[in-house]
């Protein structure tokens, strides 16, 4: 078997992430020197950054795959050895 093709093997768009209005924190010279977020926006982007490295994931597991096999056939190997 060959893979599948990728729109197929990444069923969600990772798209960007927005945030409200980032506020900063500022030195003596006026520089930027961190970034202040509310905790909504934080949890936003660490779970888009998951997501992101999911797709990552993906993308690499499906790239050195040599065979890939049925679900179906997997789950019945699972449940003979009664690990399903």
């Amino acid at each position: 078997m060959h893979a599948p093709p990728r729109r197929a093997r990444l069923k969600c768009e990772v798209t960007s992430v927005e945030l409200k209005r980032p506020r900063y924190i500022i030195d003596q010279h006026g520089r930027k020197t961190a970034v202040v977020l509310d905790i909504k926006e934080y949890q936003k982007m660490l779970d888009w950054l998951e997501t992101l490295e999911d797709a990552l994931d993906l993308d690499e597991a499906v790239r050195q795959a040599r065979r890939f096999r049925d679900y179906r056939e997997i789950r019945q190997e699972l449940q003979k050895a009664g690990r399903l």
